[in-house]
């Protein structure tokens, strides 16, 4: 068991069985329900690494608090340097078997810990995958929620050749793109070395430089983590500028993966493309959103250069809709109609700000 000494040092013992990592910033509404969710674990055998990145509310004295109550729970009180320096720093301190990272807004179910460590254990895996939900609220709050579901079936892969087979269908939901929804066996990311990279949107390229070269890999059909969209009319309207110059990187690193991997069957790369192609709509509501600041001239000029790039033709062409809604959606960007392109990604961009929960609705039907 772990316990908080002055300077916040984790005190020697017995390596606890997972290292529940978790930075903090600003998040004084939401992060004690984090911290009562990881209490509840009905795996008590855990550190739980608590980073207060620098907050200016009472998040940090909030974290303190249920620190003089259980010892489990180690608060690092550190300056602004971003949740990616957050969860290197904390890595650098964990000596569980394997890691969990949480992020401060969210909450798990109870069981989560014990059920995904024992498939780790019991099949000696690198890396535990679970479902996990997304819980989108609208202005009602909890009385108004819309919950969707993100799984695949149980699997534990035979080798690595079965995984990186297999993972088109963990891709298609979603599943290996964000950090919280995994165990990570300590020993495998060390002696890899890898780390969050110091960047915004830093979860997804870490994950990929953890199944880049995994071995022994086990998904549960379970569904555990809630990631939150507390109001769907305000946390989804934001505008992200450099969105679109992300969502290419990201798309390079997946083709990236794809050829260090030596797969390029259809189905894998039908899902890859239609990743893309999908995103691609999102690029050009996010271009749309008045937040951005640009004349329409600007808007529809971006929009223009986002459809007629070789990548943007070769994923549409590649892609299978699941959906009409998604047919109608990529149809300018099939037939090349920039104008088109700009009204729809205008349209996307009204019912985003304005109708938050009916946006989440339309996403998930997609």
């Amino acid at each position: 068991m772990t316990s908080p000494s002055q300077d916040g040092a984790v005190t020697a013992g017995e390596a606890p069985k997972v290292s529940v990592i978790m930075p903090v910033y600003n998040v004084e509404r939401y992060v004690g329900r984090a911290i009562e969710s990881i209490l509840a674990q009905t795996l008590g055998d855990f550190e739980f690494l608590v980073v207060d990145d620098g907050s200016q509310d009472s998040s940090g004295r909030i974290c303190d608090s249920y620190a003089e109550r259980d010892a489990r729970v180690c608060v690092f009180h550190r300056p602004n340097c971003g949740a990616p320096a957050a969860r290197n720093f904390a890595m650098d301190h964990a000596r569980g078997t394997y890691l969990y990272f949480l992020d401060s807004d969210d909450w798990a179910e109870p069981s989560m810990l014990e059920d995904m460590y024992r498939l780790g254990v019991e099949n000696d895996l690198q890396l535990v995958v679970a479902g996990f939900y997304i819980d989108t609220y609208g202005s009602r709050g909890e009385q108004d929620c819309l919950r969707e579901k993100h799984a695949v079936g149980s699997v534990v892969f035979d080798d690595r050749q079965a995984f990186r087979e297999g993972a088109y269908a963990m891709f298609d939901t979603n599943l290996l793109y964000p950090p919280w929804n995994k165990l990570y066996r300590r020993d495998y990311v060390e002696a890899n070395g890898l780390r969050f990279p110091q960047t915004f949107w830093d979860d997804f390229p870490f994950v990929l430089s953890v199944i880049r070269d995994v071995e022994r890999v086990g998904v549960t059909e379970s569904a555990y983590y809630h990631f939150i969209r507390a109001r769907a009319d305000s946390e989804t309207a934001r505008y992200r500028r450099g969105m679109y110059e992300k969502r290419e990187d990201e798309h390079r690193w997946m083709l990236d993966l794809y050829e260090h991997w030596g797969v390029s069957d259809e189905r894998s790369m039908e899902v890859v493309y239609r990743r893309y192609a999908e995103r691609l709509v999102g690029c050009i509501e996010n271009a749309c959103n008045p937040a951005s600041g640009d004349t329409r001239r600007q808007m529809r000029r971006m929009v223009a250069s986002m459809i007629s790039t070789p990548q943007a033709k070769l994923a549409v062409s590649r892609t299978v809709p699941r959906s009409t809604m998604m047919r109608v959606m990529l149809w300018p960007i099939r037939g090349q109609h920039p104008w088109v392109a700009y009204k729809e990604g205008r349209l996307i961009s009204f019912v985003k700000r304005h109708f938050g929960l009916l946006f989440a609705r339309l996403k998930a039907s997609r």
